[in-house]
């Protein structure tokens, strides 16, 4: 016996139980969206009443407000506040019932009571309220006449007011005080847990969501700013404007109606007021860079470089106005040097990447080994550019003027600092004759330069001083004479050109005289023991000069300053190189933490999850053209023509074909392309800059003073010489590898290596080139008996596994292979749920360290960003708002696909305007940002302990990425926004991958709208903070929504009122022809419901980032660019699969490819993704459009019309034919022609078993609507309501034919459904007739669809000569009857087990061709286009080869289903056919076997025997065993048979 007393004792069995969901079950409504959020459509809905009642009432003024009677009427708005409360109550019964078996006693007491006391207040306060009123209205009279008919008495009123409002006085005192509501969640008190339990459930989620004081104020006065100037516009523009000419509406009483009005004595004219009313209800730069270089070395050190710990730092107020840096200190420091190290790092990435030329490299380094001669700041060259030939010019036409020179020169900074450096560069060269620059600096000094010496030779001085320096720089013995006489002329242009007799007398020189002469005994160029003769004497120059690497650096960058002489105004040249250091340089300006030391520095990992997208390209992939001949090399090449020359100059070849010389090429091309596109290598490279970052950081953290200032690279190139770099270097990769690591999850690994796939080999070649990187992957081991030699059926073991490459010092071979870290078994398989988030949650064990950043394979990253990773980590230490310590820190993204193609650069703007202006919005003040999937770094033992970085489970958890934030912030997280860091990311680049990326984000916030995070944090917010939540989550979808749905609305609206005749009655009335506020009120409603503000947010980003300007020209440039159509295109999108997923479900992962569009879309596939979403939607609103033209154009202008429509024809236009336009060669009549010839198979291709949509139409459309097969009878109730509308056509167009004109009966909608019914039984009799006899009786069936075309032609001719039936009556009657029929096949598919059931499933199908006829277009396809005659006659044969076959096994499947019992044929598709025909009301099952799957082989003598078995005639038995069994196969490789 078991002892149930004590909850220690249950039987396991039990405690483990699931006993179901509590408090929360996701149920499938739009209901969703009112629950969680019910405070703001309750705060809406009051303020539309309140706005109308003053606009009603009075004149129309706010101020109004405040007489007796309108104010007396506002406070009516707290009855509807009751209602909706009980609403709010019954609704939460009725989507929670499904728990009710879980929910405790506490829970559903919760429930009950606060129906009562919802209901209890809609009772009392309409009671209450009709005693306030001195002249009580008809409904007030009512209530009086109930409960007693006394005095007015409007203080029990108030004071039923002040009892009902009496806890939303003490949320608001709770709202403005945080701490104390902080306090009350946490309390064990009883009547505050009581208070509490009232409220919310007593849950840990939710708690302790509130901000501090100053935060609180921000967002709230966000809100309130913003909500009142919602309210203005709402009032003034659309609500004001309609009142006066509904009272005009109102008043005109219409009699003579179009169709059979039902309720024809109505008053008021109420379906005008809501057509008219319905859509209100519903809508609801490198110049800086240069301008601030000089202050970018001190920036550098101070975000970079740790400080010393005695330096008091400046914070918060404070720190924003005293953010400056000042000028750099001398390069002898040691900060000039660690800057040259960091901002060389960065331009050595940008050559690596092939963003910049060798030209541009040189022009933008920074000496990396500091010359101590020179106390003088080195400028990268680019900065200097043209500066000493401009001062040449300006010293030979001085005029003997120095001080002005000197003025004009020290104006320009740039300028003088180059003049200094050529001067001390040259100087610290050729340091033979010290008495010439003595003096040249005596009269520097005393300011007689010009007066003293002659300028004008100073321009043929600079070409020889050149000339000496292209020598050195070549350094060829066999010069050594030139190099002499370039000493020799330069000396003599001083002595004779330059100076006077009296200087050039003065100085000691030539014989045997060496006082006049002074060289540096350790310099390179000189030997002073060989200095006899000036220059010429043997040994006097030691020429080619011992080069070493600081010498090198010196002599090229002097030549780079007397040889530039264009300007370097655009270095660099690529506009993604310039945007980047722009970004950086500015960012330093930023305000961020300061850098602590490697060592001390919080330790972070990086993950990224991995399926089987692209490693490298191979090129195969790369030289393949597509049909119209383009590869991806080619199209690569076009898109980046610059970065394609630098990548030449840099392997040093001169064209494509001088690539493929060596595999090493070879490689280098696959990683120049990959590097391009979205592939894991790219990935990897940019999140490998983190450890080449922080091993540069902790050199300058670690190196003595010679080290420093000899620089990391001197470090990299003399490993080998030196005990103590080695040693140095080996510090700084451990520091590295202890700070950092890098995980991939290739979930597929284990089986790509074991099948052999070249994406092992891929991601093996990764990990080699980076020792660093680890590959985790889900490992799948079929587990065997004890003796291993029999497998267990069904027994397979997971285990999650990490490897890494084998080091090169453990691996003898050449042979690049993997090795094992840890194994870790798990309890059965990985994928539960959906397979990103699962990916991520196996490898997460594998990370270490305290951040954990989340990257998609998609991303990349800059070596300038890398730098600030440990700046970024000092941000988990700092508490915000003083509240509590940041969980996620949100990074800014560059979309690096904008260039690709305009649809990339409309989805790089858009995209770039969400994750800068519009995460900073929501980061602060509105303190909702979450998790976007965008490279966050969160804080990884605060989300380990909740439930880990990503919720998995299946459709509901979709876009995984934002449960990550909801779950932070629901657990008292904070989540951040940083603006000084980015992180690169690639997005969708063609229309059809970025309708499938919005379909799958639309899918997932479906999803999100039924989950209990967002009730949760709709419930737990407070109301400002709600708000924020509700339009940057769920609610932009919602509203996308809305505003299609009030298209709708608004063309449905027009409809009934042109149908009816009421817009004509209307218009007869002189009060409403002659009202102005009308007419802009319906103009203006037509053109608010099309999204062109899209853009807005994007123009506001650009303008922020890069000036208002440049924005305004390209928002211009993306409006000629067709932008509106690509936006309004998404509208439909977004719409579509938000609605279908909130109705029906069906919400899946949809793979993008991310992959380069370079081919035309077919139009088969363009119809299969837009086909419900926008071709359908769009077909109908052009229908009525044309309907509502067609049935006004009597009594209305064309003006008129199209002032009213023409947003919504831009609409359909946009539905219908962007495809076509974002298409490449979409308009190519070849590609249209081969287009609709592929269409057309598609469309008549038969469906089945195994056969894709991909394949036949039949399949598509029975995937399309298999969410209905999962669909609630919600779900279904309301695809039946919705259906219903395509009935109207009918019911109205009906009265308005001419035969129709002269009755409005209903019997005249009865006999229109007479003739649809009759329509329907001639289809079915065709088709019937098709299957059953047009094989047997041809003649007679094609006799039959001959009458009944004759029959249809008489009937037309009748009704056109003696009823008068016009063209226009035709196309009406297309009109009436398509819609119709759309409903009702529509009503049918929500309906399929019913109808299926009674047996009418197969008149909503149409089937067509037969398997023969199907047999002859696949051996057209297998012929396919030919080249020469001999290869047409032998496919001509292997035609003839495969109809006789062909009819051979015809032969045999009639033989053999005479034999078999269950009519076995050997066709799929004919077996289906011939089940249907025989067996129409029978249930039947087709079994297919493939002899080759079932057997491992088949016997010649087998098959003879079963041909004998069947009776098969001999000579036909003997015909196919020869076909069969005699004959040869030949397998060729690359042309060579095997």
């Amino acid at each position: 016996m078991f002892n149930w007393e004590s909850g220690d004792n249950k039987p396991q069995a039990t405690r483990d139980r699931w006993v179901g969901k509590v408090n929360f079950v996701e149920i499938r409504s739009f209901w969703h969206v009112f629950r969680s959020f019910d405070r703001m459509w309750s705060f809406f809905i009051l303020c539309l009443q309140v706005m109308i009642i003053v606009a009603w009432n009075g004149n129309g003024q706010p101020s109004s407000i405040f007489t007796g009677d309108v104010f007396n009427k506002v406070l009516s708005v707290f009855i509807t506040a009751a209602i909706l409360k009980l609403g709010q109550a019954v609704l939460d019964v009725i989507l929670s019932w499904k728990a009710q078996q879980s929910m405790s006693f506490h829970v559903k007491l919760r429930y009950i009571l606060k129906v009562v006391s919802a209901a209890a207040w809609v009772i009392v306060l309409p009671v209450t309220y009709a005693y306030t009123s001195d002249n009580p209205s008809g409904i007030e009279r009512t209530i009086q006449s109930w409960f007693g008919s006394t005095s007015s008495s409007p203080s029990l009123f108030i004071l039923a007011v002040v009892i009902y409002l009496s806890p939303n006085m003490l949320a608001a005192i709770l709202f403005l005080f945080p701490f104390v509501r902080r306090f009350l969640e946490s309390s064990h008190y009883k009547i505050v847990m009581l208070m509490m339990w009232w409220s919310q459930p007593r849950l840990y989620v939710g708690r302790g969501m509130h901000e501090s004081t100053f935060s609180l104020f921000k967002y709230t006065m966000f809100w309130v700013l913003l909500i009142i100037t919602k309210l203005a516009f709402s009032y003034y523009i659309e609500i004001k404007p309609l009142v006066g000419p509904t009272k005009a509406i109102m008043s005109v009483r219409i009699r003579h109606f179009q169709w059979h009005e039902f309720f024809p004595q109505a008053r008021n004219n109420i379906g005008v007021v809501i057509a008219l009313w319905a859509p209100i209800i519903l809508i609801r730069t490198l110049g800086m860079l240069r301008s601030r270089f000089g202050s970018l070395p001190g920036a550098f050190n101070d975000c970079l470089i740790p400080g010393d710990k005695s330096e008091k730092k400046k914070n918060g107020f404070w720190l924003f106005f005293s953010r400056s840096f000042g000028q750099p200190l001398s390069n002898k420091e040691k900060e000039a040097a660690k800057f040259a190290q960091l901002w060389n790092k960065i331009i050595s990435s940008f050559r690596e990447e092939d963003l910049i030329s060798n030209k541009e490299m040189n022009l933008l380094l920074v000496p990396y080994w500091a010359d101590r001669d020179l106390d003088q700041i080195q400028w990268p060259p680019f900065l200097l550019a043209s500066k000493i030939p401009i001062a040449l010019d300006m010293a030979k036409d001085s005029d003997s003027r120095d001080r002005e020179l000197q003025k004009r020169i020290e104006a320009d900074p740039y300028m003088f600092c180059a003049i200094r450096e050529c001067y001390a560069s040259f100087r610290s060269i050729i340091r033979v004759i010290d008495d010439i620059f003595f003096k040249v600096d005596k009269r520097i000094a005393d300011g007689s330069l010009i007066k003293t010496y002659k300028m004008s030779a100073v321009p043929s001085l600079c070409d020889h001083i050149m000339k000496l320096i292209k020598l050195l720089l070549e350094n060829k013995q066999d010069e050594r004479g030139q190099v002499v006489l370039c000493f020799q002329d330069m000396l003599e242009i001083v002595t004779k050109d330059i100076m006077a007799e009296e200087e050039f007398s003065s100085l000691e020189h030539g014989g045997s005289g060496h006082d006049g002469m002074n060289p540096d005994p350790l310099h390179q160029l000189f030997d002073t023991k060989k200095l006899d003769q000036l220059f010429a004497s043997t040994g006097a120059i030691k020429f080619p000069t011992p080069v070493s690497e600081a010498w090198r650096e010196k002599i090229n960058r002097l030549y780079l300053l007397l040889t530039t002489k264009e300007s370097a105004m655009d270095v660099p040249s690529n506009i993604d190189a310039r945007r980047r250091i722009s970004f950086f340089s500015n960012s330093l300006f930023m305000d961020m933490p300061a850098a602590p030391k490697v060592r001390n520095m919080l330790s972070f990992s990086v993950l990224t999850p991995y399926y089987t997208e692209e490693v490298l390209f191979s090129l195969q992939e790369l030289e393949e053209p597509n049909e119209d001949g383009v590869s991806i090399l080619f199209y690569l090449q076009k898109i980046f023509p610059d970065e394609w020359n630098n990548f030449l100059e840099r392997v040093e070849r001169n064209n494509e074909e001088e690539l493929k010389e060596s595999p090493e090429l070879q490689e280098k091309l696959r990683l120049w392309a990959s590097y391009r596109g979205q592939t894991l290598t790219r990935t990897v490279r940019g999140m490998m800059y983190y450890r080449e970052a922080l091993e540069l950081q902790a050199f300058l953290d670690m190196a003595k003073h010679e080290d420093l200032m000899e620089g990391y690279k001197a470090i990299e190139l003399n490993t080998e010489d030196s005990k103590e770099n080695r040693s140095l270097k080996a510090q700084c990769e451990a520091v590295a590898d202890m700070k950092f690591m890098y995980v991939v999850s290739c979930q597929q690994y284990g089986i790509q290596k074991r099948s052999g796939s070249e994406r092992a080999q891929d991601i093996l070649r990764l990990m080699t080139k980076y020792p660093s990187l680890r590959v985790a992957y889900i490992d799948e081991i079929e587990q065997r008996s004890e003796d291993r030699s029999k497998k267990l059926n069904g027994k397979v073991n997971y285990f999650s596994v990490l490897v890494r490459a084998v080091p090169k010092s453990f691996d003898s071979s050449e042979q690049n292979l993997d090795q094992e870290i840890y194994r870790i078994k798990l309890p059965g398989p990985a994928i539960l749920g959906e397979g990103k988030p699962e990916n991520q949650n196996h490898a997460i064990i594998f990370t270490r360290g305290e951040g954990l950043q989340t990257i998609d394979m998609n991303q990349d990253n800059y070596m300038e960003e890398a730098l600030k990773m440990r700046n970024l980590l000092q941000e988990f230490l700092k508490k915000h708002d003083g509240v509590r310590y940041p969980t996620i820190l949100g990074l800014r993204e560059h979309i690096f696909t904008g260039s690709v193609s305009s649809l990339a650069w409309f989805m790089s703007n858009q995209e770039t305007s969400f994750v800068t202006i519009g995460q900073r919005l929501l980061a602060n003040p509105l303190k909702v940002r979450f998790h976007y999937g965008h490279p966050d770094v969160f804080d990884r033992l605060f989300h380990l302990t909740r439930g880990g970085v990503s919720k998995a489970s299946k459709v509901i958890n979709l876009s995984e990425d934002i449960f990550a934030g909801f779950n932070s912030t629901l657990r008292e997280g904070n989540v951040t926004h940083h603006e000084y860091i980015q992180v690169g990311k690639g997005r969708d680049v063609g229309l059809n991958q970025i309708s499938m990326f919005e379909a799958k984000i639309a899918n997932g916030n479906g999803e999100q709208t039924l989950s209990r995070d967002i009730y949760r944090l709709g419930h737990r917010f407070d109301f400002f903070r709600m708000l924020s939540c509700y339009f940057t989550t769920v609610g932009f979808y919602f509203s996308t929504l809305v505003t299609v749905l009030t298209v709708y609305v608004f063309l449905y609206g027009r409809l009934y009122l042109v149908l009816s005749g009421l817009e004509q009655g209307l218009r007869e009335e002189p009060a409403i022809r002659d009202n102005k506020p009308l007419q802009v009120a319906l103009a203006s409603q037509s053109f608010v419901q099309i999204g062109f503000l899209m853009a807005l947010p994007m123009l506001m980003e650009i303008g922020l980032e890069r000036g208002f300007q440049t924005a305004l020209s390209e928002f211009i440039l993306m409006q000629l660019q067709l932008a509106p159509v690509f936006f309004t295109f998404s509208l439909g999108t977004k719409t579509h699969y938000y609605g279908r997923t909130l109705l029906h479900g069906g919400a899946k992962y949809r793979p993008t490819g991310r992959g380069f569009v370079v081919f035309h879309a077919k139009f088969a596939e363009n119809y299969r993704l837009y086909s419900r979403s926008h071709f359908v939607k769009g077909i109908e609103m052009m229908i009525l459009l044309i309907v509502y033209q067609i049935c006004g154009h009597t009594y209305r202008s064309t003006v008129a019309y199209v002032l009213i429509t023409a947003s919504l024809w831009f609409m359909v236009g946009t539905w219908l034919f962007a495809p076509f336009l974002f298409n490449p060669s979409g308009f190519e009549w070849q590609k249209i022609v081969d287009d609709w010839t592929d269409w057309n198979k598609w469309i008549n291709n038969r469906g089945g078993i195994g056969v894709p949509s991909e394949k036949s139409w039949e399949s598509w459309w029975e995937e399309e609507q298999e969410h209905l097969q999962y669909s609630g009878k919600r779900g279904i109730i309301a695809e039946i309501l919705l259906a219903l509308r395509f009935f109207i056509y009918q019911y109205g167009l009906v009265y308005h034919l001419h035969v129709t004109r002269g009755t409005k009966s209903f019997l005249v909608y009865g006999a229109s459904w007479l003739v649809i019914v009759l329509i329907l039984f001639v289809m079915k009799t065709v088709s019937v007739g098709r299957r059953k006899f047009s094989a047997s009786y041809q003649l007679v069936f094609r006799l039959i669809k001959g009458l009944i075309f004759l029959t249809f032609v008489s009937i037309l001719v009748i009704l056109v000569t003696l009823a008068h039936m016009t063209i226009q009556d035709i196309i009406v009657c297309i009109f009436i009857f398509m819609p119709t029929g759309w409903g009702m096949l529509l009503i049918a598919q929500a309906l399929r087990p019913v109808v299926k059931k009674a047996g009418f499933w197969g008149s909503t199908r149409m089937l067509f061709n037969q398997a023969f006829s199907r047999g002859l277009q696949i051996s057209r396809i297998l012929g396919g286009h030919r080249k020469d005659r001999a290869s047409r006659h032998k496919d001509f044969y292997q035609m003839l080869h495969f109809k006789i076959t062909l009819l051979i096994m015809k032969t045999i499947v009639n033989r053999f289903k005479m034999i078999f019992l269950l009519n076995i044929i050997a066709q799929g598709q004919e077996v289906i056919n011939f089940m249907k025909d025989r067996y129409t009301n029978k249930q039947w099952i087709a079994v297919k076997i493939n002899l080759e799957k079932a057997y491992d082989r088949v016997r010649w003598e087998f098959i003879d025997a079963s041909l004998q078995a069947t009776s098969v005639a001999n000579f036909l038995r003997e015909v196919i065993m020869s076909t069969i069994s005699k004959f040869t196969m030949q397998v060729l490789w690359n042309g060579v048979s095997l």
